[in-house]
C-alpha cells in the first residue's frame, strides 16, 4: 500500500480526491449561491434595473413563465441562436431574483409534438422558415388564476427593450388591469386599438395600456379614462374642447401633439383617417394656459437629419435635411422622468415650437429643444418638401433655442368660466337627440382642478410616422420616438419607474471605430467628389454641345471628328481624356473610401487567427529562456 502511494501514484490519488471535493463542493454550494451573480459586461447586461427588483419583490402571488423556442430550427439562424441564449440567461436572472415567485421553465416545440399544440393555442407566431418546419420564439406568461399573456415573438430588434417587455408581462400579470389610454387623432395609422395593425408606435403603446379610440365627432369621453392622447386630432368644437378642459381638472393626465407642418395628415392616403388635415393647434386651451403651437416650422442645421436628395445629374447624396431633427439626448432635458432615460435622438419632422408664457399658477419645463441657432421655414413650404440646399438658402438663424416639446404642470383652471357651451346640433333630430343622450352622462362643471395636474406638450406628430424612426429593412428602431411617448403615458399613468427600462443597451455593440473611419472618410472624400462630379458634368455637358453643333452643319453622317474645324477637335479629345480620367479618379475615391476599414478588417482576422498561436509561442520561449538562465 505503501509502495502503491508513493511517486505517480500518490500524485494520481490526490488528484482524484480533489477532483471528488471540487464536485462535492459545486453540488453543495450551488443551491445556496445560486442568486449570487457578479456582471462584469460593460454595459451590465446581467443586472436587472431596479423597478425589475420591484416588480419582482412585490409579487402577490406566483407567476409562471414559459418560453418557447425551436431549437433545432434555431440553430440555422445564429443571430436567432445567440439572442436566445441571451433571452434564457436573463429568464435565469429573473428566477433567481423572485425568490420563488417566478417559475421558469421551457418548452421545444416540435412539429404535430402537444408543445406546438399549446404554443399555437397561446398565439405564439409560427414564423416561416426556408425549412420545412416554422419557427417558435416567444413567452408565456400565466398567473394563478390562469390569466395568460404572450410576447408572440422575441424579436433580436427588440432587444433594447426585452427587460421592459418582460417586466411589463409580469406586472400586467400581477396587476391584470393596466391603464386606459383615451386616443384622438386625424391620422389613420394611430387609430384602432394596436392590437392588430396601425403604427408601430401605437402598437407599442398597447403593450403597456388598454387603447381606447375616440371618435373625431365625440360628445363625451369614455369612462374610467386614466390618460387621454390628443395625437394631432381634427378640428375641435369649444363643446369638446370644453369636455377635455374638464377631463383635465378631474384627472390631470393629457398628452396634446399639435404640428403647424403635419406632413402624415397633409394628403389623404398617407396616415391621414379623413380630410387633410396639415395643421393643428392647442386652441382655446392654449390660449387660456398662455401657450400656443408656432405657425412656421423650425429647421435646425445643428441637427438635422440625413436624408436621400437628388444631385441633379441622375445621382443622389446623402445630405441633411434641416427640416428633419434629429434631436440628441444633450438637447433633452435629463431631470424629467420622461426623457432622462432616453439615449437616443427623437426624430421629428418639420416640427412647430411651444410658444408663450405660462399662467400663473402653471409651470413649463422643456423636455426637448432644438440647438443654439435654429430658423423659421414657412410651414407652406415645408409641406411641399423643400429640398435641403433650399432650406439652407432660407436659413436664418435665431439666437436662441426653440421649445419642441414641454410639460406643463400645476393646479389647472377651466378655459370656460361661463361653464358649458351650446352642444353641437346639426339639425338632424335623430343625430341631436343622440348627441343629447352622450351629453347628459357628462359630469357637471367645475372650474377648478382638485389637485395637481400635468400636460406634455409636443409641437410635432410626424415622429409618430414609422418613415422616422423604423428601419425600413430590419424593422429595428433607430431612435427614442416610441420610448419618448410612451415615457410620457408612463409618467403620466404613475409608472415612472419602468421608463428606465426602455433605455436599456443591447448585447450587441456598435462598431465604434469603424463608424468613426467611415464619418472620417465621407469628410475628406466628399468634397473632392463633389469637385469631380461637377467637371465630369460641365465636361459631358461641353461634349453634347459639340456634338450638336456638328450635327447642325450640312453633310454631317455620325463621324464627329471629321465636322469640327482642328480647333474643335483638339477640345474635343482634351473633354474625351478628361472624362476619362475624371471616371477614373472617381472609381478611385470610391476604392479609397473603403480601403482604411479593410486594412482595419484584415488587421482584426490577423490578431484572431494568429494572434493566440503567436502569443503562446511568445511565452514558451520566454519561459525556456528564463529556465536556460536559472540553470
Amino acid at each position: 500500500m505503501i509502495s502503491f502511494l508513493s511517486g505517480r501514484g500518490w500524485f494520481a490519488a490526490m488528484a482524484g480526491l480533489a477532483t471528488i471535493i471540487f464536485l462535492a463542493a459545486n453540488l453543495f454550494f450551488q443551491p445556496l449561491l445560486a442568486p449570487a451573480r457578479m456582471d462584469f459586461t460593460a454595459r451590465k447586461l446581467y443586472t436587472l434595473a431596479p423597478a425589475t427588483g420591484e416588480v419582482l419583490s412585490s409579487l402577490a402571488e406566483p407567476v409562471d413563465l414559459t418560453l418557447v423556442y425551436s431549437r433545432r430550427v434555431g440553430q440555422d439562424y445564429p443571430a436567432i441562436r445567440a439572442y436566445a441564449a441571451r433571452v434564457r440567461e436573463l429568464l435565469d436572472i429573473y428566477e433567481s431574483r423572485s425568490g420563488g415567485r417566478l417559475r421558469v421553465s421551457e418548452i421545444d416545440p416540435e412539429p404535430f409534438s402537444p408543445a406546438e399544440d399549446r404554443a399555437l393555442a397561446a398565439g405564439i407566431s409560427a414564423i416561416e422558415t426556408e425549412g420545412p418546419d416554422p419557427l417558435y420564439f416567444g413567452l408565456i406568461g400565466v398567473n394563478t388564476v390562469d390569466t395568460e399573456r404572450i410576447i408572440a415573438f422575441l424579436s433580436p430588434d427588440r432587444e433594447g427593450s426585452l427587460e421592459y417587455d418582460i417586466t411589463r408581462m409580469i406586472a400586467r400579470l400581477d396587476d391584470p388591469s393596466p391603464p386606459r389610454l383615451g386616443v384622438v387623432t386625424s391620422l389613420s395609422g394611430m387609430r384602432g386599438d394596436g392590437r392588430e395593425a396601425g403604427a408601430t408606435i401605437l402598437r407599442d403603446l398597447a403593450r403597456s395600456v388598454d387603447i381606447e379610440p375616440v371618435p373625431g365627432d365625440f360628445v363625451s369621453l369614455p369612462e374610467d379614462l386614466d390618460a387621454l392622447l390628443l395625437a394631432h386630432p381634427p378640428a375641435l368644437s369649444d363643446y369638446q374642447l370644453w369636455v377635455i378642459d374638464q377631463f383635465l381638472l378631474r384627472k390631470g393626465r393629457l398628452i396634446w401633439l399639435a404640428d403647424p407642418a403635419a406632413k402624415a395628415g397633409a394628403a389623404p392616403g398617407l396616415m391621414d383617417a379623413g380630410e387633410p388635415n396639415p395643421s393643428s393647434d392647442y386652441g382655446r386651451l392654449g390660449r387660456h394656459w398662455g401657450l400656443s403651437v408656432s405657425e412656421r416650422a423650425v429647421a435646425d442645421a445643428a441637427h438635422a437629419l440625413p436624408v436621400q436628395a437628388e444631385a441633379g445629374d441622375g445621382r443622389s447624396n446623402v445630405v441633411g435635411q434641416p427640416l428633419f431633427i434629429a434631436a440628441p439626448p444633450a438637447n433633452m432635458s435629463r431631470t424629467d422622468v420622461i426623457t432622462a432615460p432616453l439615449s437616443r435622438p427623437v426624430n421629428l419632422g418639420a416640427p412647430g415650437a411651444i410658444l408663450g408664457e405660462p399662467d400663473s399658477g402653471l409651470e413649463l419645463s422643456p423636455l426637448i429643444s432644438t440647438g443654439p441657432a435654429p430658423a423659421w421655414i414657412d410651414a407652406a413650404a415645408a409641406l411641399d418638401d423643400i429640398p435641403p440646399d433650399e432650406v439652407i438658402g432660407a436659413y436664418d438663424a435665431l439666437d436662441r433655442p426653440l421649445t419642441l416639446a414641454a410639460r406643463l404642470s400645476g393646479e389647472f383652471s377651466s378655459a370656460f368660466p361661463d361653464g358649458r357651451p351650446p352642444l353641437p346640433l346639426t339639425g338632424d333630430p335623430v343625430m341631436d337627440e343622440l348627441t343629447r343622450s352622450a351629453a347628459a352622462q357628462m359630469p357637471p362643471h367645475i372650474a377648478e382642478s382638485d389637485a395637481r395636474g400635468a400636460v406634455v406638450l409636443v409641437a410635432d406628430s410626424d415622429f409618430l410616422d414609422d418613415g422616422f424612426y423604423i428601419n425600413p429593412s430590419s424593422g429595428a428602431a433607430v431612435a427614442d420616438n416610441s420610448a419618448f411617448l410612451l415615457n410620457a403615458v408612463d409618467a403620466l399613468t404613475g409608472v415612472d419607474g419602468m421608463m428606465t427600462l426602455r433605455s436599456r443597451a443591447p448585447s450587441q455593440r456598435p462598431m465604434v471605430r469603424v463608424e468613426r473611419m467611415r464619418r472620417e472618410a465621407e469628410a475628406r472624400f466628399f468634397e473632392e467628389q463633389m469637385r469631380l462630379e461637377e467637371r465630369l458634368s460641365a465636361s459631358e455637358e461641353r461634349l453634347e454641345e459639340l456634338q450638336d453643333l456638328a450635327a447642325q452643319q450640312g453633310g454631317f453622317n455620325g463621324d464627329l471628328e471629321a465636322a469640327l474645324d482642328p480647333g474643335e477637335r483638339t477640345e474635343l479629345q482634351r473633354l474625351r481624356e478628361r472624362i476619362v480620367e475624371t471616371r477614373a479618379r472617381l472609381r478611385a475615391i470610391e476604392r479609397d473610401f473603403r480601403r482604411g476599414i479593410d486594412r482595419l478588417e484584415a488587421t482584426l482576422k490577423l490578431i484572431n487567427i494568429w494572434g493566440g498561436p503567436v502569443l503562446v509561442i511568445l511565452l514558451g520561449l520566454g519561459v525556456w529562456y528564463f529556465r536556460r538562465r536559472r540553470a
